[in-house]
């Protein structure tokens, strides 16, 4: 059985005052909430040390939204998975849709990416999802195939140990437009399917595939139910601590029921 993930990305949002609020609140929350599934946060890289020191006593792990491939140079403005290990910080977040579409970044870049923190073992939430023209264009598996692809080359059968993969299709991020349960399940199985083509049924197995794209409290149980559904990679609702706690504990009632 897969451990669920309940991921919450939090974008360029909080200050550090409304952070600390947050973390105050989860930290005393969790402590007292017996929980199997594994709580992940990505918060601004700027609050990560902060982040890791608050939840130093919590069974909630902390990453990065994004970082470097080399590990250390001249490049103003990056941060490198070296320097995560210097923090503790074992996660990292890469490929998500808004550094493809927003800071351009490439199908290279983020394979470079993947790359160097595998080298230096660190977790990764690898993000994949096509956009809302290449859904009506009927495109979406081609999409999905070039970004797994072209995001895990040179990743073997053995580093796949360190990826979780997010399906994200674009037009649902930020939008209020969440795909069906329906929907999302036939991309979570592709993409397994496509693991299992290109690597093993082991591999296939045992990789957790997140969903991600206006997760709320509301529809959050009809997505984590789908038997290739890993999870979610949540924005918006994992800024408000009332709503996030909410699909943390649905997320374990719905655990507790795929493994009877």
């Amino acid at each position: 059985m897969r451990r669920m993930i309940i991921s919450g990305n939090w974008k360029m949002y909080k200050t550090l005052e409304e952070m600390l609020v947050f973390f105050d609140e989860l930290s005393a929350w969790e402590k007292n909430f017996a929980h199997e599934n594994q709580i992940l946060i990505f918060p601004p890289n700027l609050y990560t040390i902060t982040c890791l020191e608050k939840t130093r006593e919590n069974n909630i792990d902390i990453g990065v939204q994004n970082i470097y491939f080399e590990d250390f140079g001249a490049y103003t403005g990056e941060i490198s998975a070296p320097m995560l290990t210097s923090i503790g910080c074992k996660d990292a977040l890469v490929g998500h849709s808004e550094r493809r579409h927003i800071f351009g970044e490439t199908d290279e870049e983020i394979n470079r990416k993947i790359l160097s923190l595998i080298k230096h073992d660190k977790n990764i939430v690898f993000c994949v999802g096509e956009k809302e023209n290449e859904r009506d264009d009927g495109f979406t598996e081609r999409v999905l195939e070039t970004q797994l692809q072209s995001g895990l080359v040179d990743v073997g059968e053995k580093d796949m140990q360190y990826i979780t993969i997010a399906y994200e299709p674009v037009w649902a991020i930020g939008t209020g437009k969440t795909a069906t349960p329906e929907i999302a399940q036939e991309a979570h199985a592709f993409i397994r399917g496509w693991l299992n083509e290109h690597y093993d049924s082991h591999v296939a197995h045992k990789t957790r595939i997140l969903y991600g794209g206006s997760v709320k409290v509301s529809n959050c149980e009809g997505l984590l139910i789908q038997p290739d559904i890993d999870g979610a990679l949540i924005g918006g609702a994992s800024l408000k601590i009332n709503d996030f706690i909410e699909i943390i504990k649905k997320g374990e009632v719905i655990a507790k029921r795929k493994e009877q």
